[in-house]
């Protein structure tokens, strides 16, 4: 499957709370969370190399309308609300239309 819509987004912890912030995000790939969407093809978390408190989530999805769907599920919304109560600051998006790419872990 092509991803055909995605986002980089950059998630600012509260201090000291890029780890929780990590592994809550990480539940994204359990099963019947977003990341394990059959229409999520790419879901990629990092942390900044010079602020463990900045974590950056890449997503790749089959559509826009895919993405929008199962975020607006049940078992996502209760991800989106954890989060916010973690964030220092408003999280930044960008949009994007994949062209091309390789990934391995």
């Amino acid at each position: 499957m092509l991803a055909n819509y995605g986002f980089n987004a950059t998630l600012t912890a509260k201090p000291g709370m890029g780890g929780r912030l990590v592994d809550l995000l990480l539940t994204g790939l359990n099963e019947g969370s977003p990341g394990a969407s059959e229409h999520c093809v790419v879901y990629v978390v990092s942390r900044s190399a010079s602020d463990t408190d900045v974590i950056h989530v890449t997503e790749g999805w089959t559509s826009e309308e895919d993405h929008h769907r199962t975020f607006a599920g049940e078992a996502a919304q209760a991800i989106v609300a954890q989060i916010a109560g973690m964030l220092a600051e408003e999280p930044e998006h960008t949009d994007y239309v994949p062209v091309l790419g390789k990934a391995a872990f």
